[in-house]
C-alpha cells in the first residue's frame, strides 16, 4: 500500500536476535551464556539454525556445517530444533507489532518491516526512534526476546541500519542494538560500507566490481547508470539506484497479498540436498500455517532458487485439489525441488510460495465439489485425443484422501496409515 506521505516515509526493520536460540534459552535458563547451536547434529549431515553469542565467539555461524561447527567449538552444545513452537512465539511478535500499525511486512520467522510514516508524521527523526525503543522494550518486557531495529526513509536502508546497528555492538552478546539514519542521510550513511552490504551483491558480484575498483557503496554510487546496465543488465540500474540509498518498494501486507511465499537467504551457499529439503521442509510448514490462519486454500505451489552467480530459477505445479496441508506443499515443492536441481549446485536463495488463494469451503472427505467447480475453458481438438478422459470426481476424491492421509502421516508417522489389502487365504 502507497503511503499516503509521497517518498518521504519512515521504515523501521525489526529482527529478533538469535531467534531460535533465545527461545531455546526461555525453555531451558541453563544455555543462557553458553556456547550452543540449533540444528540437526553432526552425524545426520546438519547444518546451524542458529547459533548463540557465546558460540559466534568461536567462529560458528549459521548455516555452517554442523561438523565444522564443533570442530571450531569442541565445546558447543547441539540443540534440536522444534519449528513449530519458533513459528507459534513469532507469530506472538508479530501481532504485538500489528498493534503499533497494519502496514506490516513479514520478511521471516524472525523479521519484519513496520510502515509508521503516518504515526510518525509531525517529527520523524525524533518519533521514529522513540516508537523504535518502544518496540525493543514491548518485545523484551512482553515477550522476553531481544531485538535489533533500524530506522530510515526506505526498507533496503532500514535493513541495513539494523546490521549495521548489530555490528557496531561487539559485546559478545545479544546486542539489542538501534540505528536510526535521518531523511537525506541515507548516501552518506552507506557511503563507507562495502558493496556487499547492499541486497544483491554476493561475492561473485563483489569480485567483478573490484576488477572495476569499486570496493565500497560511495564509489558505486559515483559510477555511471548507464555504464552499469551495460555491464550487468537490468541489475545494474538496481546497484545504482540502491548505492544512492534509493528505494521504492512499498510495504506489502498479508491482505495485500495475492500469494504467500517463504523464502531463506542462506550466509553460504548450500550444495546438499539434505540442507535444501530440510530447509524447503520448513518453508512449506510456514506458507500452511499462514494459509490456515488466513483460512485460505491454494492450488498453485511455486519454487524459486537463486543461484550463486544470482541467476534464478522457478518451477511451479498446479495441484489437483486446492488445500491448506503442509504435507501436500512439502511434496510438490519437494518434487519442483528434484526437478530444477540437478544437484551440487550452490543455491544462495530457497524459497516456497503458493498462489491461486481462495477462502477455504468447508466440505466432508469425500464429497462431491462438481457442481460448485469453476467453468473449465473447452481445451482445443487434439489429433489423438483420449479413448476416455478421467472422471473429475474421483480424482478430487483422490486428492482429498491424499491430503488426509499425509496428515495423519505427518502428525503420527508414516506407519501409521496403511493401504487396504485384501485377505489372503488362511489368513485370520
Amino acid at each position: 500500500m502507497a503511503s499516503s506521505f509521497g517518498a518521504a516515509r519512515t521504515i523501521i526493520h525489526v529482527d529478533l536476535n538469535a531467534f531460535y536460540c533465545a527461545v531455546e534459552e526461555q525453555n531451558d535458563p541453563a544455555l543462557r551464556g553458553r556456547a550452543f547451536a540449533v540444528g540437526a547434529r553432526a552425524q545426520d549431515r546438519g547444518v546451524v539454525a542458529s547459533c548463540s553469542y557465546p558460540a559466534r565467539r568461536c567462529g560458528v555461524r549459521s548455516a555452517m556445517a554442523m561438523g565444522l561447527a564443533q570442530r571450531l567449538c569442541p565445546h558447543l552444545l547441539v540443540v534440536s530444533p522444534r519449528h513449530a513452537h519458533y513459528r507459534a512465539v513469532s507469530a506472538q511478535v508479530m501481532e504485538l507489532l500489528r498493534g503499533f500499525t497494519a502496514q506490516l511486512e513479514q520478511l521471516s520467522i524472525d523479521e519484519a518491516f513496520l510502515d509508521v510514516t503516518q504515526l510518525v508524521a509531525q517529527n520523524r527523526i525524533a518519533a521514529g526512534k522513540a516508537l523504535a525503543l518502544e518496540i525493543q522494550r514491548r518485545i523484551l518486557d512482553e515477550l522476553g526476546l531481544s531485538c535489533s531495529v533500524g530506522v530510515a526513509s526506505n526498507k533496503m536502508v532500514a535493513k541495513i541500519a539494523t546490521d549495521c546497528g548489530k555490528a557496531a555492538v561487539n559485546t559478545g552478546h545479544s546486542p539489542h542494538a538501534l540505528c536510526v539514519v535521518e531523511p537525506g542521510q541515507e548516501a552518506q550513511f552507506l557511503a563507507p560500507l562495502p558493496v556487499s552490504a547492499l541486497w544483491g551483491v554476493g561475492p561473485k558480484l563483489e569480485a567483478r566490481l573490484k576488477d572495476l575498483g569499486i570496493e565500497t557503496i560511495g564509489a558505486l554510487a559515483k559510477w555511471s547508470e548507464r555504464d552499469l546496465m551495460r555491464r550487468f543488465g537490468r541489475h545494474g540500474a538496481d546497484l545504482s539506484q540502491h548505492a544512492r540509498g534509493l528505494d521504492k518498494r512499498e510495504i506489502v501486507t498479508e491482505r495485500e497479498s495475492k500469494s504467500i511465499s517463504s523464502e531463506t537467504t542462506f550466509t553460504q551457499d548450500v550444495e546438499e540436498w539434505e540442507d535444501l529439503h530440510e530447509a524447503l521442509q520448513e518453508q512449506a510448514q510456514g506458507v500452511a500455517l499462514q494459509l490456515q490462519k488466513q483460512k485460505l486454500h491454494a492450488t498453485t505451489v511455486k519454487l524459486k532458487l537463486r543461484w550463486s552467480d544470482f541467476s534464478f530459477s522457478t518451477r511451479q505445479t498446479t495441484l489437483l485439489f486446492a488445500t491448506d496441508a503442509a504435507p501436500v506443499i512439502q511434496e510438490a515443492a519437494t518434487a519442483l525441488l528434484a526437478r530444477l536441481w540437478a544437484g551440487a549446485e550452490p543455491v544462495r536463495l530457497l524459497g516456497v510460495g503458493v498462489s491461486g488463494l481462495s477462502p477455504i469451503r468447508q466440505l466432508g472427505l469425500f464429497d462431491s465439489v462438481v457442481e460448485e467447480a469453476a467453468p473449465v475453458e473447452t481445451p482445443a481438438p487434439q489429433e489423438n485425443p483420449p479413448v476416455e478422459a478421467e472422471p473429475r470426481v474421483p480424482q478430487e476424491r483422490q486428492q482429498r484422501l491424499q491430503e488426509a492421509v499425509a496428515l495423519l502421516e505427518a502428525r503420527f508417522g508414516s506407519d501409521a496409515v496403511h493401504r487396504g489389502a485384501r485377505r489372503e487365504e488362511g489368513s485370520h
